[in-house]
């Protein structure tokens, strides 16, 4: 049975060259001293007296099979830094997350890709990372190059790409087949219309196929249309968490 739990997770990031700079580090002290009582110190003092970020703080939660779970907060709340926890990219300094279930995620257009690698060749690489065999690398490489409408540019370096066409080949690739749990951040709405129509019908089907969805976003509609239940995240700390109504309801009086 697909499941998520996040225990008492804290994820800290060094500034390696704070100590060398007399305000940084000053500040850090100071910061550090109020820790303890103040939620909002991100800088702080680590043992080594080093400076450090505090990202997250003792975040918990549970998800099982059938959960839609939706991050908001402001720029710098810790929502990306939380997925790229649950992915497995960022180590907790404490705390631990589990995860149990296939999953793909949907957080950097350039993650995992090599931008001296064609388009197709990045396709059947990940394909064979992915243990999938020829037929099935050959049925995924079709989909998304009909999805992405890549045309010539499929067997072009990915360094040549735009912006855009990046998005276009990651999220092709990143849904071309249904994970257990599925998690997101918000690049996935970027593109022209005709692509975001084309986005977000590929990705209504691919979040009902999805045991456990995480997504992280800005737009209030789509919490409210595909999630169950809503994090908010303040400085590194859960504010609030339930219903989305419940959540969103006090979270865009605040914003307003």
């Amino acid at each position: 049975m697909p499941g998520i739990v996040v225990d008492r997770l804290c994820i800290d990031f060094p500034l390696y060259h704070g100590q060398s700079r007399s305000l940084k580090r000053q500040v850090g002290k100071t910061l550090a001293r109020f820790a303890p009582s103040s939620p909002s110190a991100h800088l702080m003092q680590d043992l080594r007296e080093r400076t450090i970020v505090s990202v997250l703080r003792e975040i918990s939660f549970t998800l099982n099979s059938g959960e839609r779970l939706g991050l908001i907060g402001s720029n710098g709340a810790g929502k990306t830094t939380l997925l790229r926890a649950l992915a497995g990219i960022y180590e907790p300094v404490s705390g631990r997350v589990r995860l149990e279930g296939t999953m793909r995620t949907l957080l950097d257009s350039g993650l995992g890709m090599n931008p001296d690698l064609t388009g197709r060749e990045n396709i059947r690489l990940k394909g064979r990372y992915e243990g999938l065999s020829r037929q099935q690398i050959a049925r995924i490489e079709q989909d998304v190059q009909d999805f992405a409408e890549l045309g010539p540019y499929m067997d072009m370096p990915m360094k040549a790409y735009s912006a855009g066409m990046s998005v276009r080949l990651a999220f092709g690739l990143a849904t071309a087949s249904a994970p257990e749990i599925l998690l997101m951040d918000e690049w996935f709405l970027a593109g022209d219309g005709v692509f975001m129509n084309k986005a977000k019908a590929r990705l209504e089907e691919l979040v009902r196929q999805a045991e456990i969805l995480v997504l992280s976003t800005h737009q209030p509609k789509v919490m409210r249309q595909w999630c169950t239940r809503v994090i908010w995240l303040e400085n590194g700390h859960i504010r609030m968490d339930g219903t989305p109504d419940e959540v969103l309801d006090v979270y865009l009086q605040e914003a307003g």
